[in-house]
This record gives C-alpha cells, sequence and structure tokens, in this order.
C-alpha cells in the first residue's frame, strides 16, 4: 500500500510540474489541437471529397484570399451518399463539375456565365439552369498547381502526419523496448547479440535504411509508416538497455530474485515500470522525427503516393511556387511540418523534466 502511495505521489507531483512548464504545455496544446483537427477534418475543410483532390485547374497557384464564384453542373452518374463516420473518415464524393465564373445572369431555362480561363481571359457560355448552383468559393491558403485547395489538403495531410508518428512510435518502443530491456537483464552473451544488432542498424544511415525498406515493402500509406518504424528502434533499445542494467542491480530487484520470482515478472511489473519516464520522452522524440522522416520521404517520392495529401508531398508539388511569385503555397505545409516537431519536442523536454527523480 505504502509502495502504491509513494508511486501515485509521484505520478502527481510530475503531473503538477508538467503543468507548470509552459513549453510543455503550449506543446500539448498543439498536439491536441492537431489530433481535433484530424478527425473532423472532412467537416471543416473547405474541399470534403475524398483526399482534398477536388482539381479546377483553371484555378491553379493562386495567391492566399483568391476569390471567384463556382458554378455547379450536375454529374453523369449518381454518386453514392455515405453516413456520417463514413464521410468523417473518407469524406463524401462529389457528383458535380465545377466550372470558375466571373459573372452569370439566368435567362429563362439557362444560366449564361462568363467562364474564367485566366486572370485576364474569360468565355461567354450558357448552360442548362435546370440542377446547376452558385457556390462562393475562398481559397484561404491559395490553390496548388492543380486547382486544389490548399487549406484542405493541410487538414487532411494532418491526419497523416499524426498516424506516422504514432505508428512508428509503436513499432519502435515495441522492438527497442523488448531487445533494450533482454539485453540490460540477461547481459552477458545476450547482450552481446542485440548490442551487435544495435551497432549494425546504427552505422547505416537512417535515410538510406528507410529508403531500402520502403523499396522492399513498395510505395504506399502503410509501408512508409512501417519503414518509419523499423528504423528507429535502435535509439529506444540502448537507452533501456543502459537503464534496465543500472536497475538490475538495485535492491529491490535482487528481492525479487530472493522471492523465487520469474525473469518475465521482474521485468515487466518491477523494472519496465521504473523506466517510464526515459521511454515516454524517447516516444515524444521519436514521433517528431517520424514526421520529419515522412515528410522527407514524401517530398522524395517514396513516401505517401498522389493524391494522398501529405505535408512532405505538398511542399514537392509547390516548391517552384518559392522563387516565383506564390511562396506560401510551399511554406504552408513547411511551417505546419515545423509547429507539429516542435510542439512534441517541447512536450518531450516537458516530461524529462517532470520526470527526473531527483528533483
Amino acid at each position: 500500500m505504502a509502495e502504491r502511495n509513494r508511486g501515485s505521489s509521484f505520478r502527481q507531483q510530475a503531473w503538477a510540474r508538467l503543468r507548470r512548464n509552459k513549453g510543455a504545455v503550449a506543446g500539448m496544446l498543439l498536439i491536441a489541437i492537431a489530433v481535433v483537427v484530424s478527425i473532423i477534418a472532412y467537416w471543416v475543410s473547405p474541399d470534403g471529397t475524398p483526399m482534398a483532390n477536388r482539381m479546377i485547374v483553371e484555378i491553379g497557384g493562386q495567391h492566399p484570399g483568391f476569390r471567384i464564384d463556382l458554378l455547379a453542373l450536375p454529374g453523369q452518374q449518381p454518386v453514392e451518399k455515405v453516413n456520417f463516420l463514413k464521410r468523417l473518415a473518407d469524406g463524401q464524393a462529389e457528383n458535380v463539375s465545377w466550372i470558375p465564373v466571373n459573372g452569370y445572369q439566368r435567362a429563362g431555362d439557362s444560366i449564361i456565365v462568363q467562364r474564367y480561363v485566366d486572370e485576364e481571359t474569360t468565355m461567354r457560355e450558357s448552360y442548362p439552369a435546370k440542377g446547376t448552383f452558385i457556390r462562393h468559393y475562398t481559397a484561404w491558403l491559395g490553390t496548388d498547381k492543380f486547382g486544389r485547395d490548399i487549406l484542405s489538403r493541410l487538414l487532411v495531410g494532418t491526419r497523416v502526419s499524426l498516424s506516422v508518428g504514432f505508428i512508428a512510435v509503436v513499432i519502435s518502443l515495441t522492438i527497442g523496448i523488448l531487445l533494450g530491456a533482454v539485453a540490460g537483464y540477461f547481459r552477458g552473451v545476450t547482450d552481446d547479440v542485440v548490442m551487435w544488432l544495435v551497432n549494425v542498424i546504427w552505422s547505416v544511415p537512417t535515410l538510406l535504411l528507410v529508403f531500402a525498406i520502403t523499396l522492399a515493402l513498395g510505395k504506399g500509406f502503410w509501408q512508409v509508416f512501417i519503414a518509419v518504424g523499423l528504423t528507429m528502434w535502435v535509439n529506444v533499445a540502448r537507452i533501456i538497455r543502459g537503464q534496465v542494467m543500472s536497475l538490475r542491480e538495485l535492491t529491490f530487484i535482487e528481492a525479487t530474485r530472493a522471492l523465487g520470482f520469474g525473469h518475465t515478472r521482474t521485468i515487466v511489473r518491477h523494472i519496465l515500470p521504473n523506466i517510464l519516464g526515459p521511454v515516454m520522452v524517447v516516444a515524444a522524440g521519436n514521433f517528431a522525427t517520424a514526421i520529419v522522416v515522412e515528410a522527407g520521404l514524401s517530398f522524395l517520392g517514396v513516401g505517401v503516393q498522389p493524391p494522398q495529401p501529405s505535408w512532405g508531398l505538398m511542399i514537392k508539388e509547390n516548391y517552384n511556387f518559392i522563387i516565383t511569385h506564390n511562396p506560401l503555397l510551399a511554406l504552408a505545409p513547411g511551417v505546419a511540418i515545423m509547429l507539429m516537431v516542435l510542439a512534441f519536442n517541447l512536450l518531450g523536454n516537458g516530461l524529462r523534466d517532470a520526470m527526473d527523480v531527483r528533483q
């Protein structure tokens, strides 16, 4: 009972220290906002179609704040209406075609429009008025070269960054904790074998190793998650090994051996709970690293594939605009990556200070 009370008291003190850390609180707030945005992305995005992939080529490469009217023409094929959860997860396909117009007027059964071609050119066209409607559209962050809404793709792309970070952390922690705990607890030949494997993996540049795994598994959404996770466990294993080696010599671990407890029970119930602090710090750091690695892979073309929105892929598609007339198209996803990495690093630093038993 006393041991449980001490553990509860330590957690309360750690949480209190974490809340006093303004940087960590700011990081948690940014992460919470990103999680909420990733869940409701298709509901709040101007483009709620699957993968935010509505293309209107005529308005491609527009500046932030660009405004125009869009004429909706009914499509030839009906589109199935999906339920609330399906729309929340994948968006809702549209059965209309969008035509940008500078002006319009209705004349009987027809609607006459000045079709937008570019900033200096319009075309007068007439369409049947039945089933058509006008939508006022504002591209708050501009449009990419395909005429897709940057804000919508930025919001939906949050899912990719958070998903790759979460899955990579789960994979890296699972492998790293298992091998690190086994190496640190049993030492000897087991430790030598595990550390030889760690040193071999560590000697290969991370990006090259990710390339090799990605090429072996293939390009795609899930493959990049696995590839990133399989390259990040070595750092976890080294840290866990050191922590376990220091703990296994303490009196309470010797007591478990004297009482006849098995190795598995000693590691799982008595060692791992006491290294939770370093594990949480490493997890936060790995989350940030995974976001950067995924963005780099997508930028190089071996990560998430079009038309799936990814912040790294958005930079690749729009980086030419940096030296022309519209740099924000590439800077917006770059700033998003920076903020997410900063948030997890701030949280990691806060966890490190809060979980420090010497305080």
